[in-house]
């Protein structure tokens, strides 16, 4: 071999040693992460509850001046109970708010998906904004408009998604 060959191979092979040692570097100051100050102490970071929930399918049926909205709520057990307040707001058209709310007071509850239906009731004119939220959070609201006969007694949810 001349002597041309063997420095330009020790000069590939210090590169090459070079740049590994520079990638292992930089991959390692990414990984890197300061230490909290906190630790042992609980973090303390918002929990949205049921992260699952963010949109509601609901029939909207407006009888006599009286708006019902009727639906369901999958729920991941079945001990999940679901409430429902409606808050009508005093403007033209009025704006109305449904709140919706979980109660669940078990200890022990197996982990069953299950619907949970809800009826809202409020008197409003025909031109009211209707918007609901669930724990305390806006969710998407889709009203299905009832069809011509339907009653909110009658009530039958299939709805494919």
């Amino acid at each position: 071999m001349s002597q041309k060959s063997i420095i330009l191979l020790v000069v590939i092979f210090i590169l090459i040693v070079v740049g590994m040692f520079t990638f292992a570097y930089l991959k390692k100051s990414e990984l890197t992460v300061e230490p909290d100050s906190s630790l042992g102490q609980p973090i303390d970071e918002d929990v949205v509850p049921y992260p699952e929930v963010t949109r509601i399918d609901a029939k909207h049926f407006f009888i006599d001046g009286v708006h019902t909205v009727v639906g369901e709520i999958i729920m991941p057990t079945p001990c999940d109970l679901l409430e429902s307040e409606t808050v009508v707001m005093e403007s033209f058209p009025e704006q109305v708010v449904i709140d919706f709310s979980v109660i669940n007071t078990a200890e022990m509850c197996s982990q069953v998906v299950t619907a949970q239906r809800f009826l809202a009731e409020f008197s409003a004119s025909s031109e009211a904004t209707i918007r609901a939220r669930f724990m305390g959070r806006d969710v998407e609201l889709n009203l299905i408009p009832a069809a011509e006969g339907e009653t909110p007694d009658s009530f039958e949810l299939y709805i494919k998604g």
